[in-house]
């Protein structure tokens, strides 16, 4: 399992001549190491006295990023699993009318699959940037920065994410679902950039 593997053995395999795993399981992987910087603020605020206030908001807050840090991390796997099903897909034979019938609908709905799971990355990371909103204006003030590098993580997954949305959808013939997800993913991409701006301004003001 690629999350299994060290970061060292991680980044050998994506550097490596296969195309899985690539960009889509990076940004799922951006994405986890966003949610998971969210956590650290809320830990290292939690139990001190000056955040008193808002210690149980920020515990609700490190279960909730907790559990996008877990589901990034099985999409980094999902992803890579849903490429390496379109190539299957189009190694099926196609000598026959039959097979060429079998092969289409099986790549058509394999790269269903790899449009669909960037797409979950990109929601997924737009409910963390809120988390990481709250802690970058409630959380422990020595920790803003990671707030500010925990959104442009998420940020950065939204746009890799969309990047395999749009090559993904041109290889979808459907009309209406390649219209439906193209716009979701554009309305998806422009709440991500606007909280990201959000988050940095609010990291820069405390950094000063």
């Amino acid at each position: 399992m690629l999350t299994q593997m060290t970061v060292d053995g991680f980044l050998r395999e994506l550097a490596s001549s296969s195309p899985a795993p690539g960009g889509g399981s990076v940004a799922a992987l951006s994405a986890a190491t966003g949610a998971a910087l969210t956590g650290m603020v809320c830990r290292l605020t939690i139990g001190k006295k000056k955040y008193a206030a808002v210690e149980e908001e920020m515990n609700a807050v490190l279960r909730t990023a907790g559990e996008k840090q877990e589901l990034f991390t099985s999409l980094v796997e999902r992803d890579t699993a849903a490429f390496n099903k379109v190539m299957e897909a189009y190694s099926l034979p196609k000598e026959t009318d039959a097979q060429k019938a079998l092969r289409g609908a099986a790549i058509l709905g394999a790269t269903k699959e790899a449009t669909l799971i960037p797409l979950e990355v990109m929601r997924h990371a737009i409910d963390t940037l809120a988390l990481t909103r709250t802690v970058a204006e409630k959380g422990n003030v020595n920790s803003v920065s990671d707030a500010g590098v925990a959104a442009l993580m998420l940020h950065a997954a939204c746009e890799g994410a969309a990047f395999n949305v749009q090559i993904n959808l041109r290889g979808i013939t459907e009309t209406e679902f390649v219209g439906w997800h193209a716009d979701e993913m554009q309305s998806l991409l422009r709440t991500a950039r606007m909280q990201k701006e959000e988050i940095l301004g609010i990291v820069a003001g405390k950094i000063g």
